[in-house]
């Protein structure tokens, strides 16, 4: 009760095309969220890995930061053609990149958000997905490296007005990623070229410590891989894809999953038992276990342990992604994007599944950072209509819905898992009342009969009708229809007056005509 009362409130960020406003999280006092901050104009929003600031872009120039714990306002940059901007995992820096027309004009800033000071300058010809963030930061920000032309640079993160402190040379670097808790170790990716193929390499991120990579693995057939570490920076997943599927089975391209540990125990594919692409891969928030769903659809999941053995299979059906609840216990296997919304709630530990629904049109999900809730929300631009929140159990019974006209952006304020307490009340509790539901579908027991008695109302006592089967029941329905016969006995009965009147009446006339006849 203790840790609950010391818990910090969760929050959420709701952006719509007037602006963003914060709302105070579940649970609602009257059913609906309080209004913490009202809205805010702004054209983006995003927190800082640590949910400890909040930087808004207003215009093309203006970048406000805001703290989180008071949500007021704390310092403000005005920087012309800004095209994108970030901060850092604790809050502490803003990184900017704006256009630049020479080299002279260093165009990619590093600003001190606490004295709104720029800390290093560059030049960065252009700007993509693979190269945004230039500057990356382990997640407690004591180690910070860029990727440049054959080498990556590390930074003096005490003072980044030192500039580079020292480099490594990889040529045709084209990909980098630095592991975040701890930042111990970065992973680079050279593409294929002439004939080579291509690699990801993992290097030890001290100076002394990067002669030889730790780690390697070649690949061919390879265009593009996703990396993602595990925490505790011990194991690294690559998703390497290809543009082109040689099998023919696939228009999107081919993906394999590999895996590479940074003690050499494990260098090589993840063992998938269905052909087909990958379509997610998530570390859980342990580091101790992945994810994955892959194969043609219906597609097959599987959770894994660190050296790639199987632990639990989560079945097939129309999934493309995979939330891990940030307590440990329970996972959302989803089917979003151009699936219909599928969603299945498994308690990991206990290895069954707690229960189903559907989220249709949903473009982003995460799990609150207490554990208890499952937001999904459908936003623009993706979708222009039916867009709104939805925020689940974690068994996946609904729990509040709200509907927009427009929609961008629905977030949790980030909070660091173990400052919440465990839920195994509220487990047991829910869970139990969702495994009813499933049983009353299924064999039934005692408590789910009990339950069905207090929700439904019992119609009157009648007595029980033979079984007939639906074939019969509908061929009784055609005879009805075609032969005039009725469903009950008080329409049967007045039928069958009806007929005796009309016989009764045929034979008055025919006896009124052999009368006739004979005089």
């Amino acid at each position: 009760m203790a840790v609950a009362e010391t818990s910090p409130l969760l929050e959420i960020l709701a952006r719509e095309p007037e602006g963003f406003s914060l709302w105070t999280g579940p649970p609602f006092s009257n059913g609906q969220p309080r209004i913490k901050l009202e809205r805010v104009p702004c054209t983006t929003s995003k927190y800082s890995e640590d949910g400890s600031r909040l930087m808004v872009i207003k215009s093309d120039s203006a970048i406000c930061i805001y703290d989180c714990c008071s949500s007021s306002e704390i310092r403000s940059f005005e920087i012309p053609n800004v095209l994108a901007a970030t901060l850092s995992p604790c809050g502490t820096y803003l990184q900017t990149f704006q256009k630049s027309s020479t080299p002279q004009e260093k165009n990619l800033v590093l600003w001190k958000i606490e004295t709104g000071a720029p800390v290093y300058h560059q030049f960065q010809k252009s700007m993509s997905k693979t190269t945004w963030p230039s500057i990356h930061f382990s997640s407690d920000e004591s180690v910070a490296c860029r990727m440049a032309t054959n080498e990556i640079q590390f930074f003096d993160t005490g003072d980044f007005s030192k500039g580079i402190a020292y480099r490594l040379r990889i040529p045709g670097v084209a990909a980098i990623e630095l592991s975040k808790a701890p930042g111990s170790h970065v992973a680079a990716f050279v593409p294929e070229s002439k004939g080579i193929p291509a690699s990801v390499q993992i290097f030890a991120c001290g100076k002394d410590a990067q002669a030889q990579p730790v780690a390697r693995r070649s690949f061919f057939r390879c265009s593009t891989v996703q990396l993602s570490w595990n925490h505790g920076s011990t194991g690294l997943l690559i998703v390497a894809q290809s543009d082109v599927d040689k099998t023919n089975q696939s228009y999107y391209g081919e993906s394999k999953l590999n895996y590479l540990t940074t003690d050499g125990s494990h260098e090589g594919l993840v063992p998938l038992r269905k052909e087909g692409p990958v379509h997610d891969v998530r570390w859980s928030c342990s580091g101790s276990e992945f994810a994955v769903v892959y194969g043609f659809m219906p597609a097959k999941a599987t959770v894994f342990d660190k050296k790639c053995n199987p632990l639990l299979e989560l079945g097939t059906g129309p999934y493309n992604t995979i939330r891990w609840n940030p307590k440990g216990k329970f996972l959302c296997l989803a089917g979003f994007g151009n699936l219909p919304g599928d969603m299945a709630f498994w308690d990991y530990k206990e290895k069954k599944l707690l229960g189903t629904t559907r989220a249709e049109l949903s473009v982003s999900s995460e799990w609150s950072p207490d554990g208890r809730y499952f937001m999904t929300a459908t936003t623009a631009p993706r979708l222009q209509v039916d867009n709104g929140i939805k925020i689940f159990h974690h068994n996946g019974s609904l729990f509040f819905k709200k509907m927009f006209a427009k929609l961008y952006q629905a977030d949790w304020k980030p909070e660091d898992p173990g400052k919440f307490g465990d839920i195994p009340e509220l487990a047991e509790a829910i869970g139990s009342l969702k495994i009813d539901e499933t049983k009353k579908q299924g064999q039934g027991s005692k408590s789910s009969q009990g339950a069905a008695k207090t929700t439904i109302t019992n119609p009157p006592a009648q007595k029980p009708a033979a079984y007939r089967p639906p074939h019969a029941k509908t061929a009784a329905a055609v005879q009805a229809e075609l032969f005039g016969g009725g469903s009950s006995k008080e329409e049967l009965s007045k039928n069958a007056l009806r007929n005796k009147k009309k016989r009764e009446k045929q034979r008055e006339k025919k006896a009124a005509e052999g009368s006739a006849n004979g005089t």
